[in-house]
């Protein structure tokens, strides 16, 4: 289960009276399937619907890796840091597909884990941190 709870535009990289009007509470979620291999990386395919900045639906679906650490003799704590490749749709675009390559980082414990990437851009436009709860079953 995928449950979204930041986005965050960088405010070096915006106009205020723009991020004064940003929605960066993504109301949503998601569902994927995700394994562990056999050198404990995690590979996922998932399907997420969340609140945009302009407060509109956006779906985003794709496939995810993360090469993952294990520093603590807890083996339950992971790091990880990958990718993802996917395709999401916008309202401001008339929902066009829109193919995406992003970086993946996350922290977790067991089930639980807190993954987030960061979408580039330019000046009023992208640089956008993302961030939400994956919860395995």
């Amino acid at each position: 289960m995928y449950v979204p709870a930041i986005t965050w535009h960088a405010r070096f990289a915006y106009d205020k009276e723009k991020t004064d009007k940003y929605n960066e509470r993504p109301w949503g979620a998601g569902f994927g399937v995700s394994r562990w291999d056999e050198k404990g990386n995690w590979h996922g395919l998932y399907l997420m619907a969340f609140k945009d900045s302009f407060n509109k639906w956006e779906p985003i679906g794709g496939y995810g890796w993360e090469k993952t650490w294990r520093p603590l003799t807890d083996q339950n704590f992971h790091l990880g840091l990958g990718y993802t490749l996917g395709v999401t749709a916008r309202d401001n675009w008339n929902y066009i597909p829109i193919p995406v390559i992003l970086p993946l980082a996350s922290i977790g414990y067991g089930p639980a884990t807190f993954q987030m990437t960061y979408i580039p851009g330019t000046y009023n436009n992208g640089n956008v941190y993302f961030a939400w709860a994956r919860i395995q079953f």
